[in-house]
């Protein structure tokens, strides 16, 4: 069985793989639990087109979630300080990504246990959009529900770091109380996705599902606007058993 870390390797150059459009240089970043007390995470500086297992930190929960409780350490230098010190057997002296703090979040209140942001074209295309919000807000057909949950949630554009962590845990707290689960997919207008998952598969699924949707919505608009399932369709496709059944056979459960 492949470790952790071997997982998080293999989904995050897949993610990067030029072919997908997902990322470029240096964007985004991926992270996995390790246990209760920490997880990996990519170093700043290292691309997921050609990461190895030398691009990724372990980082503990405690101390990365304890950087967004005090309103005086938001500094960005309080912030990177912070992130050092969170780091176990950090030997090499490799600097978690800005984003680290959102990670945390997504592999605790998120119930996740592989996490990768990313920013596909496709998706920025109307993320960057003036209706980014409401263009994604209801499903398009029923493997986006079945992959990706019956909604994204959607947080509006903040400032990388703290902030943009402190935004993201307020709408999964939202999306929790709303939907009574954890959302697969987080949308940050003006900025890219970020998949939540069990498993690696389960995240590298819902990327390439997401991206799906995002072209499909944009061709819709070349032919009347998208037509959304309703409220009820939803609901069924959500609670089918055979679809559920579908989804553990995907590795989604």
């Amino acid at each position: 069985m492949q470790s952790t870390l071997d997982q998080l390797v293999a989904m995050s150059l897949r993610l990067g793989a030029p072919e997908n459009d997902y990322v470029i240089l240096g964007e985004g970043n991926t992270s996995a639990r390790v246990d209760n007390e920490t997880f990996l995470v990519k170093a700043s500086g290292h691309s997921l087109p050609s990461i190895g297992a030398s691009g990724f930190v372990r980082v503990r929960f405690d101390k990365a979630l304890a950087l967004l409780e005090n309103e005086g350490d938001h500094a960005e230098t309080g912030v990177k300080d912070g992130l050092m010190a969170a780091t176990v057997d950090n030997d090499a002296g490799l600097r978690p990504s800005v984003e680290t703090t959102f990670h945390a979040l997504c592999l605790t209140m998120g119930g996740a246990n592989f996490v990768g942001h990313t920013h596909p074209s496709i998706v920025n295309a109307v993320l960057c959009s003036q209706s980014a919000e409401k263009a994604f807000a209801r499903p398009l057909f029923p493997d986006q529900i079945v992959v990706c949950g019956p909604a994204p949630a959607f947080v509006p554009y903040v400032d990388p770091g703290a902030p943009l962590a402190l935004a993201i845990g307020d709408a999964i707290s939202r999306y929790s109380d709303e939907y009574g689960m954890p959302p697969k997919v987080i949308l940050l207008q003006n900025h890219g996705m970020i998949a939540l998952g069990k498993s690696a598969q389960e995240v590298e699924s819902i990327t390439n599902m997401f991206a799906k949707t995002a072209r499909t919505l944009l061709g819709t608009f070349a032919a009347g606007g998208p037509q959304y399932m309703t409220p009820e369709n939803v609901e069924r496709i959500f609670t089918r058993p055979d679809e559920h059944y579908r989804q553990k056979v995907l590795g989604l459960k």
